[in-house]
């Protein structure tokens, strides 16, 4: 276990030395790492705790998730039987069911139809036969399709991680640093934007579902007979998003959608020097868009966000170039923020804020200052028991620490990785589970010195046969760090992974840097008596 071949040395000094360089831009300030190469702008990035920042508990909706997944349903049907040529009528959403009323001619043709809507769910759940619709004949032509619990919570479980992709792109757009964006529970997500203070325009981008649809007005009712409820299956009554509002008798066909768009900015418009949105469609967005407004040339088309009306424009001529522009009396704030929305991607359901906290910077600086004595304190004790202990072999051990610290933050730095007052804690705990590996190797070679080898020999014996031990405590203790990774949020993970870090770099330090110091040593030395 002594020798090591200049090559096999010259390897692990070289991995030592690399990975603890990628700790040095964090001694330097951000202006100053901006201009080193992209490769070594790798930094820590202090968490919500440690530097402040605001916390926001998101909700989904699920009864809005619900009525999406009923409309649906309903829409579905309504496209089999056209597609088949059933005569069908009263075909409504009533409490958890679609329903519809097929005569009887067409009864058996209409049930398979609809059975064929009914999909096994994915996942853990297909295997036990759930199914997304439960279709029934409720007699007399009545066919009612009941979306299932376990339908419901797949959804919600859909929308909540789409949820968290454009939740993520929307802060990434407002220019924050690092955030902290997961699934807690069944129907929630947590926020956490370090550095950002007031997060007044955070809720408002977030608060906003951002649904983008292109329609068609229907110029067969009149507003007033809208409003009088004369208004037929395939259309409904939406209100403008500026005041006064006006109302607008829409198609519920949808022409393009919001997920057909490629890129929106900000503008003005060169003829009223008014802000605008312009917008452009991917390839299958142009294709239906030039369609939709090549039929419909002289009729008014609806812009619609959120189910309000921004504009409704008459269309002139057909647009093919797949682009256009949004005006509807925007301020520059209003034009940047439904730029960015159109960007972000709409989501899939409403969020409610039900719980915000923000941290100051002097309480977050508080708690680094605290973390910092408590780590120096640590491992001051921790380097005087080794010296005091182990004399020159403490000294070996307490520099293999030194390594494996710096070690710690530099893979850290090199995943761009969070660090919270938990994950301050998986160091310094971190350091005391490196000793403990060298107490043992240490402890080892005491005993072979006790039954008579040489000195030589009882160092060797010491780290070979201590080191199946130091593997079972780290791997033990690696897999309960894996646990805590998997299963905690937040500060839990934070902790688990500088403590899973710390026992990789423990081992690698403890056992094989140690003995590479101890093997120097002993080669330069040649002792006869091992000061242990």
């Amino acid at each position: 276990m002594l020798y090591f071949s200049r090559w096999k040395a010259l390897a692990i000094i070289m991995t030592a030395l690399v990975v603890c360089l990628f700790a040095v831009p964090n001694f330097f300030s951000q202006e100053r790492v901006k201009t080193w190469p992209l490769w070594a702008q790798r930094h820590i990035v202090l968490g919500l705790d440690l530097q402040g920042g605001s916390y926001l508990l998101l909700e989904v909706d699920s009864n809005y998730v619900k009525k999406e997944k009923l409309d649906q349903v309903r829409d579905e049907v309504r496209r089999v039987l056209r597609d088949a040529k059933i005569g069908y009528t009263g075909l409504s959403v009533r409490g958890d069911a679609a329903e519809v009323r097929v005569k009887e001619s067409d009864q058996q043709a209409a049930l398979t139809k609809l059975r064929e809507l009914s999909q096994p769910l994915g996942g853990l759940l297909g295997s036990s036969g759930q199914r997304s619709l439960e279709v029934s004949d409720a007699g007399g032509g009545l066919f009612r399709l009941t979306v299932p619990q376990a339908a419901i919570t797949e959804r919600i479980r859909q929308t909540i991680e789409q949820s968290i992709q454009i939740v993520e792109r929307r802060i990434n757009e407002l220019g924050t640093v690092e955030p902290l964006i997961q699934r807690q529970g069944t129907d929630r997500i947590l926020v956490q934007v370090p550095g950002l203070q007031d997060p007044t325009d955070l809720k408002r981008i977030l608060g906003q579902t951002a649904k983008m649809e292109f329609r068609m007005v229907d110029p067969s009712v009149s507003p007033d007979q809208a409003q009088s409820g004369r208004v037929s299956a395939d259309s409904e009554v939406l209100m403008s998003e500026q005041s006064p509002k006006v109302p607008y008798v829409i198609k519920r066909q949808v022409l393009v959608s919001g997920g057909d768009l490629t890129d929106a900015q900000p503008g003005f418009d060169q003829r009223t020097n008014e802000p605008i949105v312009n917008f452009k469609f991917n390839s299958s967005g142009s294709r239906k868009f030039a369609q939709a407004t090549s039929e419909n040339v002289g009729q008014p088309f609806a812009i619609v966000l959120d189910n309000k009306v921004i504009s409704a424009p008459v269309i002139r001529e057909p647009i093919t170039g797949g682009q256009g522009q949004i005006s509807g009396s925007f301020t520059v704030q209003a034009a940047n923020e439904l730029a960015l929305l159109m960007r972000a991607g709409a989501l899939p359901a409403p969020l409610t804020v039900i719980e915000e906290r923000t941290v100051g910077p002097g309480l977050g600086q508080d708690s680094i200052e605290k973390g910092k004595l408590a780590a120096y304190i640590g491992s001051i004790m921790v380097i005087v028991f080794m010296l005091v202990t182990y004399r020159l072999f403490g000294v070996f051990a307490n520099i293999a620490v030194a390594i494996n610290v710096a070690m710690i933050f530099g893979i850290l730095s090199l995943l761009n990785a969070t660090l919270t007052l938990p994950g301050i804690a998986g160091v310094v705990l971190t350091v005391g589970i490196a000793v403990d590996s060298n107490v043992l190797i240490y402890e080892r070679i005491r005993e072979e010195l006790r039954h008579g080898r040489t000195p030589i020999s009882a160092i060797d014996a010491g780290f070979r046969r201590a080191l199946a031990t130091i593997l079972d405590s780290n791997i033990t203790t690696f897999i309960a760090a894996a646990v805590l990774f998997y299963i905690g949020t937040g500060p839990v993970r934070g902790f688990a992974v500088t403590l899973g870090i710390g026992i990789i770099t423990t081992v690698f330090t403890a056992f094989t840097l140690t003995s590479l110091i101890v093997a120097g040593w002993v080669r330069w030395k040649r002792p006869k008596t091992v000061p242990i």
